[in-house]
């Protein structure tokens, strides 16, 4: 319910309306929400760490397409990898038109075929750019090209072979992590009347940009949900064996470093003299530093600052007492 203003209040704004104090047009500010909101009907299933190990992946991946298409079609490409979202198939399928070409293809995880498929999507522009140059044309893309446009069966069977290229170098991307197969299936020539997933189901969506000299497109490639769970499994399987190997080095590293000894120097301040001056130094001269006597005292460790700190004595011996620690690199470095 809205909040009634008593008769007091009311003339106190009338009053600063009519004075000037309160201006009457000025836009309210709006205040604007400090928080994201979550969906419940379709809840997040992989984490921002999965989301970050499959940018990393596929990162891996466009600089091997890179240089595929490099050597395949004898032209320069820039390859990138767009932010990675989690959707419904839906929100991918609805996105299709009659005449895109969606290409099926089957992970394998320790020598078994996942039944969930892969699908990876060009779109026509860029790809009817790659078979022009593979062809050896300029790779020119047709501005009448109409809407409704299909392949023809020669076109198709040039489509297969290229997407099989980028299939089978697909598991490359994910030695760093694990092993795995991608083989390609088919080629879906109308996509929009063939259900290949639930529409409900979760997949995850790795948009690559494809930018050639004269033709822009992108690559959309559909990761279900299921064959990603089943990939992120057989990772953390084989994870704690590397993790305990790692860990056994790093404390073996420590173990070594530990007895080492550094050269610590504490720097009340600095100052230049000119080679005439030093010549003329003798015993009893005094040096100004510009700096007042109880001034902090810098600890420099590798020529670096990593600690200031005030004089002191400490069982009858110069010392140091520790103040601030830089934990920022550039003010170790100042």
């Amino acid at each position: 319910m809205a909040e009634k203003l008593s008769q007091s209040q009311i003339d106190a704004l009338l009053a600063a309306a009519r004075s000037g104090e309160m201006d009457i047009n000025a836009p309210t500010e709006e205040k604007k929400e400090k928080y994201r909101k979550y969906d419940f009907y379709s809840p997040r299933k992989f984490t921002k760490d999965r989301i970050k190990m499959l940018n990393s992946v596929f990162e891996n991946y466009t600089r091997i397409i890179n240089t595929r298409i490099n050597g395949l079609l004898r032209t320069p490409c820039e390859v990138t990898v767009e932010p990675i979202e989690e959707q419904r198939y839906y929100e991918f399928s609805n996105a299709l038109t009659e005449g895109d070409v969606l290409t099926v293809a089957y992970a394998e995880i320790k020598n078994k075929v996942e039944e969930t498929p892969v699908l990876v999507h060009i779109t026509m522009p860029v790809m009817l750019s790659m078979i022009d140059r593979w062809m050896g044309g300029e790779g020119e893309t047709d501005k009448g090209l109409p809407n409704d446009y299909s392949f023809t069966d020669i076109e198709l069977l040039l489509y297969e072979n290229i997407v099989k290229d980028f299939v089978g170098v697909l598991g490359r991307a994910w030695e760093n992590y694990t092993t795995l197969n991608f083989d390609f299936g088919r080629v879906e020539v109308n996509p929009t009347l063939v259900q290949l997933l639930g529409l409900e189901e979760t997949v995850v969506i790795v948009p690559i940009s494809l930018k050639f000299p004269n033709c822009v497109g992108n690559m959309s490639i559909c990761l279900p949900g299921m064959v990603l769970t089943n990939i992120f499994t057989e990772i953390a399987r084989e994870n704690p064996t590397r993790r305990n190997s790692s860990e056994s080095k790093a404390d073996d590293i420590f173990d070594s470093l530990r007895n080492s000894s550094l050269e610590i120097v504490a720097e009340m301040a600095s100052t230049q003299l000119s080679l005439h001056d030093i010549f003329h130094l003798s015993v009893g001269d005094v040096i100004d530093l510009n700096q007042p006597k109880d001034s902090e005292i810098f600890l420099k460790i590798g020529g670096q600052r990593w600690f200031d700190g005030k004089m002191g004595v400490h069982d009858r011996s110069m010392a140091v007492k520790i103040g601030e620690t830089y934990y920022q690199p550039e003010k170790r470095s100042s």
